[in-house]
């Protein structure tokens, strides 16, 4: 009798500490966790990160460390976090290039729709062409017939190949039959110091570490991609609307994770975000960075990079857009 009474309390605290266990395992998140950007400080990845971290971070509950991975258009970045552990413990702040456009072009070592857990969109916007004030043009058309004027004689730097900078520029060729060529940086930042330094003459750039120097008079703003104006430069006119109807490039940024995390890690991390672009400063602080909110559910973000994917590579294919 006291046997079985030994086995039967032996079982008990086995139980406890299994549930004990199971319990410290399921209250995710328990230690930081890393926050993968494909471009280097400065641009528009971080710049979104920014503008959510305050609400975003309390709600889910750890600190956010982040780590730099650029290069290659922001595929290095993107195939890191994809092979990271599915644990919940790094994620990646990723914009539509390396998950639609990239991919559309060329072979990667990742699958854009397989390799990843999608949690949410995040924000939507497009991208602005710039000028450097020594270019002797203040307006879209002016610069087009200077260009014209003056084959071969203009460069436009990017972000990098396969961004939406990068599809602005070449749509823009097609549409104008300019031939202005494409300078790839490995992001935003360098790009934005390049032109206020005069070394490229022209910028297709997110609008997050563009519109300060718009604003100061040390850019000049010619048009924005997206198919309407950004709220914050609103005196900017679309391509679509000077003359070149159904020209829209817009560039958004998706949280996402490894492929196969855990359901209940998703759906702790996708309430989290939609909170939190459901903030007023939030979503004013995205405002003026140029784009705007865009909350999603995992399933619709998942399914936006699969028509994208499928719309770029159309594209890709009849513009003859070459990623080398």
């Amino acid at each position: 009798m006291r046997m079985n009474k030994v086995v039967v309390t032996m079982a008990a605290a086995m139980l406890a500490l299994t549930a004990g266990v199971a319990s410290a395992q399921s209250a995710y998140p328990n230690k930081p966790i890393r926050l993968v950007l494909a471009y280097p400080p400065g641009g528009a990845a971080e710049g979104t990160w920014r503008a959510i971290q305050p609400k975003f971070e309390p709600l889910v509950g750890q600190q956010f460390i982040l780590e730099n991975k650029p290069g290659a258009g922001a595929t290095i970045g993107a195939d890191h976090a994809s092979k990271q552990a599915p644990d919940g413990y790094t994620l990646h702040l990723a914009d539509n290039g390396p998950l639609t456009i990239v991919p559309a072009a060329k072979k990667l070592p990742y699958d854009p729709v397989k390799s990843f857990t999608y949690i949410g969109v995040v924000n939507i916007g497009g991208v602005v062409l710039a000028a450097h004030p020594s270019v002797p043009a203040n307006d879209l058309d002016a610069f087009i017939k200077l260009a014209r004027a003056k084959p071969g004689s203009f460069s436009y730097g990017t972000s990098g190949f396969g961004g939406i900078g990068h599809m602005s520029g070449e749509l823009f060729n097609y549409v104008t039959k300019l031939d202005l060529v494409h300078v790839p940086y490995k992001g935003g930042g360098p790009a934005v110091a390049e032109l206020l330094g005069g070394q490229i003459p022209l910028l297709w750039s997110s609008l997050t570490p563009a519109v300060p120097h718009i604003k100061a008079g040390k850019f000049k703003a010619f048009a924005v991609s997206s198919a309407k104006r950004s709220s914050a430069m609103p005196d900017v006119p679309t391509v679509a609307e000077l003359g070149y109807p159904g020209f829209e490039a817009s560039t958004y940024f998706s949280l996402v994770g490894p492929a196969g995390m855990p359901a209940d890690v998703v759906d702790k991390l996708s309430k989290a975000l939609l909170a939190t672009l459901a903030d007023p400063q939030v979503k004013e602080a995205l405002q003026k960075q140029g784009y705007e909110p865009d909350p999603t559910t995992p399933q619709a973000a998942s399914e936006r990079i699969q028509r994208d994917l499928a719309k770029w590579t159309k594209i890709v294919k009849e513009v003859g857009i070459r990623m080398e």
